[in-house]
């Protein structure tokens, strides 16, 4: 009798194993269940978020190379009608304006053309996203690979991600790249910015200027140790956002280590009452040495930085057009 009770023991402790043992498998696989399954489920009544599209890295450089490959393209050089030709070509089917006009400067009249190309949205009010393609007029081998070519190639792969049969949910956005914008003999506030000058008097009389909400300019934007500066000659709330959005994306180390008050292409449409942020790395090579040498070359860039700058610019675009 003894016995049986120690072997009805040993099976009821079997049992109880087997139940743990079942209970343990069971609390395994609910820990091995995503963690995230619960925040795939959308709550009732949840705002919709959409995110900002991003920018093709390697399509920003390749498009930044072929410019560079032109050669110089200060006013008058072959480097500079090729490069007129190589934006009318990729940018023909997106309402695409022609802005050309003539200035006078130190070196004689010139004719200039700035390129619009206009991607339309659903809601009011304009979003411009601008740079400049000529180099120096005064360094005749200047191929300006930072200096003018990175923002051509960068806008153009953002004229990718905005290029759509349907009109974008959001703000239009006009695309600009500027003529002009280097000094043909000395930089001063007559021999410089000819393009943007001439663009924001126009826009200025035939009311456009009133309908930007915001006006974003990348210069210099290619440089592999990449650091944007807090520009104070920009719109404080705008260069906010603008470093709201670099955050979001986990860039903020990219931007604003230091303030830096810029001369550039977006103080003439400052001065009419345009919000402007100036998204420029002003501090290429140790103490600028880079900076309209032509040591300006393709091997000091890289796509990751277009990346960077150009995915920050479409996300404060997505911000802006949050704002009423």
């Amino acid at each position: 009798m003894i016995g049986y009770k120690t072997s009805a023991n040993f099976r009821q402790l079997g049992i109880f194993v087997l139940l743990l043992i079942s209970m343990a498998c069971k609390s395994q696989s609910q820990l091995q269940t995503p963690a995230t399954s619960r925040l795939d489920v959308k709550e009732p009544g949840a705002p919709e978020t959409k995110a900002a599209p991003q920018v093709n890295p390697e399509k920003a450089m390749q498009y930044t190379r072929q410019v560079v490959e032109f050669g110089p393209r200060y006013l008058g050089s072959a480097g500079h009608k090729k490069t007129e030709e190589f934006l009318r070509s990729h940018l023909k089917l997106d309402n695409l304006e022609e802005d050309a006009f003539t200035d006078s400067t130190p070196a004689g009249n010139f004719p200039m053309r700035n390129f619009i190309a206009k991607f339309p949205g659903t809601e009011e009010g304009i979003i411009v996203i601008a740079g400049h393609y000529d180099t120096l007029y005064s360094k005749k081998n200047f191929v300006g690979a930072n200096d003018g070519g990175s923002s051509t190639g960068l806008l153009l792969a953002i004229a990718d991600q905005l290029r759509s049969p349907q009109k974008r949910d959001g703000r239009s956005v006009w695309l600009v790249w500027f003529d002009g914008e280097e000094a043909i003999k000395e930089w001063s506030d007559t021999d410089s910015t000819y393009g943007s000058r001439h663009l924001a008097e126009k826009w200025k009389k035939d009311g456009t200027a009133s309908r930007i909400k915001g006006f974003l300019l990348a210069d210099m934007v290619g440089d592999k140790d990449l650091n944007i500066d807090r520009d104070q000659n920009s719109t404080p709330w705008l260069e906010d956002l603008v470093y709201k959005a670099a955050t979001e994306l986990g860039y903020q180390s990219h931007f604003f280590g230091r303030a830096n008050a810029v001369t550039d292409d977006h103080q003439p449409f400052a001065r009419i009452g345009v919000p402007v942020a100036d998204l420029i790395d002003f501090d290429y090579g140790y103490g600028n040495v880079y900076w309209h040498s032509n040591e300006d070359t393709l091997d000091k860039l890289s796509p990751q930085s277009l990346g960077i700058v150009g995915d920050v610019i479409l996300k404060t675009v997505r911000l802006l057009d949050l704002r009423k």
